[in-house]
């Protein structure tokens, strides 16, 4: 079965109900997209969490006021959304993780597409957004 992402009016009411989110594979780099759509996030009422590895863990992140966790399961109070920056094929194990932290929703950004991740998460009872940027649906549906 060919994956769909959610209709707008469920895009449009995840974007409209802020919660936790954690932005997996949040740079500390203004350049980047991933910290931008967390700003973005944060600027609409989000409680945004970034996730690197590659960052210190702990370290204050300064743009978004919160703490760098090295993957989900660090995290110790619960996520709502999982937002992925990170390359298509580190998604299936993004989902698993997603799934055991409880999550809601696994949203893949632009070019993070998996679907065998997003049946895995579908399965697990999550809402799964892939291809799609928070800034364009912000954009296109508000």
């Amino acid at each position: 079965m060919p994956f769909a992402n959610p209709p707008d009016s469920e895009i449009r009411s995840i974007l409209s109900n802020p919660t936790t989110v954690a932005v997996i594979g949040c740079s500390d780099n203004l350049s980047r997209d991933s910290l931008k759509i967390a700003i973005l996030l944060k600027s609409r009422g989000f409680r945004v969490i970034p996730v690197n590895p590659a960052l210190k863990p702990g370290a204050l992140m300064e743009a978004l006021g919160e703490r760098v966790y090295p993957d989900l399961a660090s995290i110790p109070f619960p996520v709502e959304i999982v937002d992925v920056f990170r390359r298509p094929e580190f998604l299936p194990e993004i989902a698993e993780q997603a799934i055991a932290k409880g999550a809601r929703i696994l949203w893949g950004q632009l070019g993070v597409i998996n679907l065998d991740a997003a049946r895995r998460a579908q399965g697990a009872g999550l809402t799964v957004v892939m291809d799609r940027c928070p800034a364009i649906e912000y954009g296109r549906l508000f």
